[in-house]
């Protein structure tokens, strides 16, 4: 890890309110280019956190506000809410036992030559963010006098900084982003607390770098892993436990981090056909996983649709009055709302769980699609994580890669988008005599098991 302060923001002069907010700049230029259209961010622009702290005080004075933002991303930030939950249960966790003096003793635990004129002594007397960082390649000294006198680097005299933004970028190796073990152990390695051997800012900022690239394998609302047959999916999501289930659907907890999952009408239409071809096969009480958890817009209090409560009959006719997709666009959102509301009250919240579930991002492909397909209807499907993805791509890179082609009925679909493909061999779900996932190398061998 190493880390420069290279320019200084200057964007507010209020002498007479002791707040200062620092941008600190996460590079996320790591993920892969198809990842980041699935997640909605700008990976070519860093993912901004601002905190806003006491000038005067610092550790000692009120916990700090956060918000995490692209500038030039207007699409809506939902990576972006999910990372300032995280960050501010983690901040109120850490706060509880930090302090000015705390940090100094911390500091002069690891630096034996650590002078105590030299950093925390007043955040007012210097804005002294870090420590003194050692002379070595992987932390370059800062050779611009301002910025130094703005840090409170020792040996120099510093005047009231008022409200001021300091912009500090972590650069990132990718080793440690590449390097993320196979789940389980992802989850504990990217909840460690990282050090606070160079201050407060550095520990958050390490902690935010840690958490991004595991962001999907965590519930948006109660920051707990996502319990899958077969790993993490591509999505952000909501988990299935209750309370997540109201919070989210009733009171709209997190709903823009997880919301607007599916692109397009197509997908849309997609999505339903798959939960319909479920629904109406002989083998649902197997294959229609998960069942839907979806909130009574009579009794917010209830379940109307439960896991642990079965009912296919009220949930085939539910998705019966889900609207068709044609009839959907011709008019605007409430109009098909109070439409499809009068044919069942439960499905349009049911339509709702239909596509905010889906953890995979699908997209329509265009007129080029692959010709030798004979169909105009074609999509494209992308469901593995980034720490997986980038296993991949190192492996490929030493060892090449194969195209192959996997065929399954459309009634798997509906939970093969939500819990990943998997092994069915010796299971309930197995449906060929194979003792593994079939993926042959020619399209047309793959063709027959989808009929």
């Amino acid at each position: 890890m190493s880390l420069t302060c290279d320019h200084l923001y200057l964007y507010r002069e209020y002498g007479t309110i002791d707040d200062v907010d620092i941008d600190l700049h996460i590079n996320i230029s790591f993920l892969d280019e198809e990842v980041s259209t699935a997640w909605k961010v700008l990976r070519t622009e860093p993912i901004v956190l601002r905190l806003r702290f006491s000038l005067s005080q610092y550790l000692d004075g009120p916990e700090p506000s956060i918000e995490v933002f692209q500038p030039s991303n207007k699409e809506g930030f939902g990576l972006g809410l999910q990372l300032k939950k995280i960050l501010g249960m983690f901040t109120s966790q850490q706060w509880k036992h930090l302090s000015n003096d705390f940090l100094k003793t911390q500091q002069e635990k690891r630096h034996s030559w650590f002078k105590t004129s030299g950093t925390i002594k007043k955040f007012r007397a210097g804005l002294s963010i870090f420590s003194p960082i050692p002379k070595s390649p992987s932390f370059p000294i800062i050779q611009d006098s301002m910025l130094k006198g703005k840090l409170g680097v020792p040996d120099l005299r510093v005047g009231r900084l008022m409200n001021r933004s300091i912009s500090c970028t972590m650069k990132n190796p990718k080793v440690e982003v590449f390097g993320y073990p196979p789940s389980p152990q992802v989850s504990g390695h990217c909840k460690n607390i990282p050090t606070l051997e160079y201050g407060f800012l550095v520990q958050i900022m390490k902690y935010a770098e840690q958490r991004i690239p595991t962001l999907n394998e965590y519930c948006v609302v109660c920051d707990e892993q996502h319990v899958f047959q077969n790993g993490s999916m591509l999505k952000p999501a909501v988990c299935t436990r209750e309370l997540c289930v109201f919070s989210f659907y009733t009171l709209g907890v997190m709903s823009g981090a997880a919301e607007e999952v599916a692109t397009g009408a197509e997908v849309v239409d997609l999505l339903v056909a798959m939960c319909r071809a479920a629904l109406e096969s002989p083998r649902k009480s197997i294959i229609f996983e998960p069942y839907p958890s979806v909130v009574d817009p009579t009794d917010p209090k209830t379940l109307a649709f439960n896991p642990k409560k079965k009912n296919y009959e009220r949930l085939q006719k539910a998705l019966d009055s889900v609207m068709s997709i044609r009839e959907m666009t011709q008019g605007s959102y409430l109009e098909i709302k109070k439409q499809m509301d009068k044919l069942d009250p439960l499905a349009h919240p049911l339509l709702q769980w239909i596509i905010s579930s889906n953890r995979s991002h699908i997209v329509k492909l265009p007129l080029s699609r692959l010709k030798f397909m004979h169909t105009s209807h074609q999509f494209l499907l992308l469901s593995s994580p980034p720490a997986k993805e980038a296993r991949f791509r190192t492996a490929k890179k030493l060892y090449g890669s194969t195209f192959a082609f996997h065929g399954s009925h459309i009634e798997n679909w509906h939970s093969i988008l939500r819990n990943g493909l998997v092994n069915a061999s010796y299971t309930k779900l197995q449906e060929w005599e194979k003792d593994s996932i079939g993926c042959p190398p020619k399209m047309s061998s793959s063709r027959d098991t989808t009929e």
